[in-house]
């Protein structure tokens, strides 16, 4: 099958970081493009769902505080022994 090149304009942080991850997976970005391409044939679509999400988008900063907060949480040693927290929730 012949060949077509093509040209792309991405965000250069996001191409980045791709890269890295599919040269983690042991392909280049070519590699991956033909694959996304093959399924959009074989799909007659995208290969994913597209929807919009319940959940809002985070910002790095966002989640990190909310990962920062959770360590918190568990390394405050008020809480409630789980024994009686699961007797109390099937008492219900």
């Amino acid at each position: 099958m012949s060949k077509v090149q093509t040209s792309l304009r991405l965000e250069e942080e996001t191409f980045k970081e791709a890269k890295k991850i599919l040269a983690s997976l042991g392909m280049n970005f070519t590699e991956a493009v033909n694959i996304f391409t093959s399924m959009v044939v074989q799909e007659r679509g995208l290969p994913f769902d597209v929807k919009i999400s319940d959940y809002p988008s985070l910002s790095f900063e966002e989640a990190r505080e909310k990962v920062r907060k959770s360590f918190d949480a568990m390394s405050d040693t008020s809480g409630r022994d789980a024994d009686d927290f699961f007797r109390e929730l099937l008492d219900r």
